[in-house]
């Protein structure tokens, strides 16, 4: 279930905001800054360019038997279950224009990569994984915290609120195989956020059920750092679906077969371990959850994310928890005090670096930094952050960081005078923008909110 706190989204947004309420004038009037009459084209991604997983086979078999075997409550999965048949997909009359082609790049990318046999279904067949779209406000009044979801045994919208009354009818721990099963996903928000929900509840529906905060490199992290599938989520389907193993499978079984299973699928991990990962901590969840949930006074929820830092740190973490730690204490530090906030991204940048180099995490916290150099009238900072973080933004397919990003460049362009250049970029981070924050008004609202970071704007 993708939440709707959205944390890797909202901490992108939560420094152009509190960046442009300290500015004089945050409307940006000049017409290097405003959209064109026409906006560009909207930009959509071409042939994915997934990164392979880098871990050794004996900490994906552990990673594996986690995200199978066990929910995000923590309750236990007693087997396995998958579709064990070929798999149809259907898309419910109603959905956005831009989903059909994401769900075709998707479908063509699972059996490519994950070797699963999936497609659409025949017009008017029934399907295996039916896709429904519907207002969100609608669907939050029946699952409140979700921005979309996927739920077993039904086929619609229809049938999903007659099941409600049943629990036992939308248990996944109750499945033997799996038959149907229903994605939900609002028609009213922007082309990136259907898509990262195509991506996240359809290989839900496919296989594992749990998240792990621990994984730097997938979309089984309730950080939302990830948009789509990478190469190591799709390691992971294309296990599930190994000729290998078959539902009803219990976690001692599968655990016996997949050393042998990896090996063959990924054999650049054979004979790599791992550190054992430390247990789940549900307290520092917690922090977090309090932290970024959206809820409560801003002091309240500074103060959870300083006990998310506590325990992370207590309990010796170096790895993405503690930075994604440090980086929701930025992210909520920033309007109240500068400093305390780019000391905690300068801390998160480091640990993400050290435990994934390169990766989207680093260049999220590049745009928090890019977006300070930017309001401080440090061009060359802000380009060379910028620049660093464009080649992780682009292959993880974030339209929105990608066009944020460019945005920024083009202000710091600005500063530079290097006019022609900088009009160029913007013009290239608006067809990103239509894409990531879909509706003119939210892009404009966005290059507004940029423009007032440079001291251009604010004199």
């Amino acid at each position: 279930m993708r939440m709707l706190r959205r944390l890797a989204l909202l901490a992108t947004l939560g420094l152009l905001v509190a960046c442009a309420e300290q500015a004089p004038d945050p409307l940006a009037t000049r017409a290097a800054t405003s959209m064109p009459q026409d906006l560009p084209t909207m930009a959509m991604f071409g042939a994915p360019n997934p990164a392979p997983p880098t871990r050794g086979n004996t900490a994906i078999a552990r990673d594996f038997l986690d995200l199978a075997f066990q929910m995000e409550s923590g309750r236990a999965v007693p087997v396995m279950s998958r579709f064990e048949t070929p798999i149809t997909v259907a898309v419910a009359p109603g959905a956005p224009q831009t989903l059909s082609r994401d769900l075709d790049r998707l479908l063509a990318r699972l059996r490519h990569e994950a070797r699963i046999d999936i497609r659409r279904a025949a017009a008017g067949q029934p399907a295996a994984i039916t896709i429904e779209t519907l207002p969100r406000a609608r669907m939050q009044r029946a699952v409140p915290q979700a921005a979309c979801f996927v739920v077993p045994r039904v086929s619609s919208w229809a049938e999903f609120r007659v099941a409600r009354t049943n629990a036992r009818t939308l248990d996944w721990t109750t499945l033997a195989s799996r038959e149907h099963a229903a994605v939900f996903i609002p028609n009213d928000v922007s082309p990136q956020e259907v898509r990262d929900c195509l991506h996240e509840e359809i290989a839900q529906a496919l296989g594992p059920l749990n998240d792990l905060y621990r994984l730097p490199d997938s979309v089984f992290n309730d950080d939302n750092f990830h948009a789509v599938l990478t190469g190591f989520d799709m390691l992971i389907l294309r296990t599930y679906y190994d000729r290998a193993l078959a539902s009803g499978m219990d976690r001692a079984e599968v655990a016996n077969r997949l050393p042998g299973i990896l090996n063959r699928l990924n054999p650049q991990g054979v004979g790599q371990g791992g550190a054992v990962p430390a247990p789940v901590d549900r307290d520092w969840i917690a922090a977090l959850e309090e932290a970024l949930g959206g809820r409560g006074a801003t002091p309240a929820r500074i103060a959870a994310a300083e006990r998310a830092v506590r325990i992370a740190t207590a309990r010796g973490w170096r790895d993405t928890r503690l930075g994604f730690s440090y980086f929701a204490l930025g992210r909520l530090t920033l309007a109240r005090d500068a400093e305390r906030s780019i000391a905690a991204f300068v801390t998160a940048g480091n640990v993400f670096h050290a435990t994934h180099p390169g990766g989207i995490q680093v260049a999220h916290v590049n745009m928090q930094l890019a977006a300070f150099a930017l309001s401080a009238g440090d061009a060359d900072r802000a380009l060379a952050l910028v620049n660093a973080a464009l080649p992780a933004a682009t292959r993880a397919e974030n339209a929105s960081l990608l066009a944020t990003l460019l945005m920024v460049k083009a202000e710091a362009l600005e500063l530079q005078g290097r006019m022609s250049e900088a009009a160029s970029v913007r013009l290239d981070s608006l067809g990103w923008a239509r894409y990531g924050f879909g509706p003119e008004r939210d892009v404009q609202s966005r290059l507004t909110e940029v423009a007032a970071l440079s001291p251009r704007n604010r004199n």
